[in-house]
């Protein structure tokens, strides 16, 4: 979610490079239908309603990812897992890495410390971090 962010904002030039390169390659972004909750609750705390409907307005052309019952399962396992050892990330973010492993992508994101852990209880998720 962080990146997709920043990719909109066009603050990091790295980000915006990578973004356009991504953008050239596949003609649209994919991003997980928690990244949409996310984002929408942000704007919402903030009583941002115009800023909501401009995000839903740019992301029309967006792939938005949902999660079946097993990858509500497997986000279960994740953020259980991380729990369980003392390492937890939320279960947003485990919704979204069970995304990107359910439909066999790479997660881009600034936070790979964070997405690190679940690489550290045995799943295979790959990471890449669009701001290096």
């Amino acid at each position: 979610m962080d990146i997709f962010s920043e990719s909109r904002k066009r603050r990091n030039q790295q980000v915006v490079t990578r973004g356009a390169a991504y953008l050239a390659a596949f003609s649209y972004y994919t991003i997980s239908v928690v990244t949409v909750t996310k984002i929408v609750k942000g704007w919402q705390k903030l009583q941002r309603e115009d800023r909501i409907q401009q995000f839903l307005a740019e992301i029309s052309k967006t792939e938005i990812l949902t999660l079946d019952h097993k990858g509500a399962e497997l986000a279960g396992h994740i953020c259980g897992g991380l729990e369980s050892i003392g390492q937890p990330i939320g279960l947003a973010d485990s919704m979204i890495a069970a995304t990107a492993l359910q439909y066999n992508l790479t997660l881009v994101t600034g936070n790979l410390s964070h997405y690190q852990r679940i690489q550290a209880i045995g799943y295979e998720l790959q990471l890449d971090n669009w701001r290096t």
